[in-house]
């Protein structure tokens, strides 16, 4: 770990180094997010800047994948958020994911491996760090609770790609074909 409180560990950092950056927007995150790592005293606190880390979900099972309509942004999108105070943004992404589709989920990867990030602003001036991490489901149907978007969905693949925020288009695009 960092010597520097709130500072991301060695091995998030390292995750994020590695990310294979296919896409000029995946260049351009990657980037951004390394850039802001170095510059944060706290990164994970979003009430520390309106720069800071989340994260979400690319869900896949049976069905395909899982978007929800955002309530404020009205676009399709991932489950996700942020990070709460003694979290690891692969915890938060697992959270928030539960918390917004109602789905049993896993992590697809044992070692809770990044699959993706984005680097995009958010509502009220933020500016998400948004690490994402890949989440398998049983073949069930989404069941948010009350106070979160009810349109919670199984998306096919393409019909996915061609709903989602352009934020999360490469992110799909990554889900092999084979699931």
């Amino acid at each position: 770990m960092t010597d520097r409180p709130g500072a991301v560990p060695d091995r998030w950092r390292e995750d994020v180094e590695r990310f294979d950056a296919r896409t000029a927007r995946e260049r351009a995150s990657l980037a951004q997010v390394l850039a802001e790592l170095g510059r944060l005293a706290d990164p994970l606190d979003r009430d520390a800047d309106p720069v800071h880390v989340t994260g979400s979900a690319v869900v896949v099972g049976a069905r395909g994948t899982v978007l929800h309509l955002h309530k404020r942004l009205g676009r399709w999108i991932q489950p996700g958020g942020h990070i709460e105070p003694g979290e690891t943004p692969a915890q938060a992404a697992l959270r928030e994911a539960v918390e917004e589709t109602g789905l049993p989920l896993r992590h697809a990867h044992a070692d809770e491996r990044l699959f993706h990030l984005d680097a995009h602003r958010a509502a009220a001036g933020h500016v998400h760090l948004d690490l994402r991490y890949l989440l398998a489901s049983e073949d069930v149907d989404p069941a948010p609770p009350p106070g979160e978007s009810q349109q919670v969905r199984w998306f096919a693949l393409d019909a996915a790609i061609a709903a989602a925020d352009v934020a999360l288009v490469d992110a799909l695009r990554r889900i092999p074909r084979t699931r």
